[in-house]
């Protein structure tokens, strides 16, 4: 699997890192159900076969994903870098909310570190900006943290450039964690570029668009505590248009013998300003397929095919 740096002197990541979102089982952003030792199995395929990186969050699963990621790591912690997040907590009614204030950090952290069995996170991210806290408070504790040794890089996800702007008046941002995928494509005109000039890693999520783009979606199949069922882009009209444009897709990844899924991701590495890309997986078949994107090779022209496929598609 191919290596990118991650940010300015930042560690080799494989281009593809294993989402641990979907493994942290039923919540209120959650999708269904979960088997944890095939979610354990999942991890461990994923590390097999050349993934070196696992991203996670604390919210997942209100801690669940991370206690997961924890017990498939044990005893090989040193050989796969571990990303998880803070500042979106339970509320104590099973609803989320922000909470990016300098004790709600600290306490989480502890917590993180505690289900993940480790003493140091690789990297620890801010989840989403918290309109109630002043960005530079969060980034200052953030900072705080990685001078104490609890973290060993300190990034953001869901972060615009004015924000990222305000925190590197105090410290050097890692890495950006935000959405990208063939038809949610807003950070290529603005964001890309500053994190390029800014020497900031960039680990895109949902490059398939939480499965949308993967070739194989079929909403029947999505649990009814899905998260998705009430996300615009699996209602109408934007659900019909985009499984549309997938079928234009399927005879252009077919050239390479690739699935739309991969074609999908492979689109987002195209792009140079991205490190890695995060594709979620709830067992060992999937990271194997996820895997074969790493080898997708995407010619500028099929880079730009695609592009105005979606846009003819509306998307």
């Amino acid at each position: 699997m191919q290596t990118r740096q991650l940010g300015k002197n930042g560690p080799q990541l494989s281009a593809i890192g294993f989402g641990a979102w979907a493994i942290g089982g039923p919540w209120q952003f959650g999708w269904g159900k979960v088997d944890d030792s095939e979610s354990v199995n999942a991890i461990h395929a994923a590390i097999d076969n050349g993934i070196n990186w696992i991203d996670t969050a604390a919210v997942y699963g209100f801690g669940h994903s991370e206690e997961v990621v924890g017990k498939a790591l044990k005893g090989m912690k040193e050989k796969v870098f571990v990303a998880t997040k803070c500042g979106l907590v339970n509320d104590g009614r099973g609803s989320v909310i922000n909470n990016l204030q300098p004790e709600s950090i600290r306490k989480e952290i502890e917590a993180s570190l505690r289900r993940l069995g480790t003493d140091c996170i690789d990297l620890y991210q801010i989840h989403k900006p918290d309109p109630n806290v002043p960005i530079e408070i969060s980034w200052e504790v953030m900072l705080r943290l990685k001078e104490e040794g609890k973290v060993k890089y300190i990034g953001v996800s869901n972060y615009d450039s004015f924000m990222m702007g305000k925190c590197i008046e105090t410290a050097h941002v890692q890495s950006l964690q935000p959405p990208y995928s063939l038809i949610k494509r807003e950070v290529d005109e603005n964001i890309l570029p500053y994190c390029a000039k800014n020497e900031i890693g960039v680990v895109v999520y949902s490059p398939m668009q939480a499965g949308l783009l993967s070739g194989t979606f079929d909403m029947q199949k999505v649990a009814e505590d899905d998260w998705r069922r009430n996300n615009p882009y699996f209602s109408e009209p934007k659900l019909s248009s985009a499984l549309s444009l997938v079928e234009k897709f399927i005879p252009i990844a077919a050239k390479q013998n690739k699935t739309v899924g991969q074609l999908a991701i492979a689109w987002t590495l195209k792009n140079p300003a991205v490190t890695s890309a995060i594709v979620g997986a709830r067992n060992a078949e999937q990271v194997k397929q996820n895997v074969d994107a790493s080898n997708y090779i995407m010619s500028d022209d099929e880079y730009l095919h695609v592009i105005n496929l979606a846009k003819e598609f509306g998307l």
